[in-house]
């Protein structure tokens, strides 16, 4: 599933990915950040620190706050992979942010995307 390449990609190489695709549906970077920092416990003061800094996605998630509670009751499939069913940790984070990504570009509710 390509685990090390993800390890070593840098976070703020991706982030401007999931802005566009959010902006490209009429959602907003301030709906991004919302969800990057419900999940990872980053206010929004250290996640700007966190994307200035460079780190990778293994960084990034090692240095987070706190995973959210309610982040296991992200489910279904993204990239061609069931959630529920990876097993690399880091992995299944970095498939939880693509997966709430998704939500917020499909439309979702905040409320719905944030497991409220």
């Amino acid at each position: 599933m390509g685990t090390r390449s993800i390890n070593h990609m840098i976070f703020a190489s991706v982030y401007p990915h999931y802005v566009n695709k959010a902006e490209k549906k009429n959602r907003t970077k301030a709906e991004v950040d919302t969800i990057i920092c419900w999940l990872t416990g980053y206010t929004h003061e250290n996640l700007q620190k966190q994307i200035d800094t460079k780190v990778d996605f293994e960084t990034f998630f090692h240095q987070a706050p706190q995973l959210h509670k309610n982040a296991i009751k992200i489910t279904g499939v993204i990239c061609g992979y069931r959630i529920e069913e990876i097993e690399d940790p880091l992995m299944k984070k970095v498939r939880y942010l693509d997966k709430l990504i998704d939500e917020l570009a499909k439309g979702k509710a905040m409320e719905k995307i944030l497991r409220q």
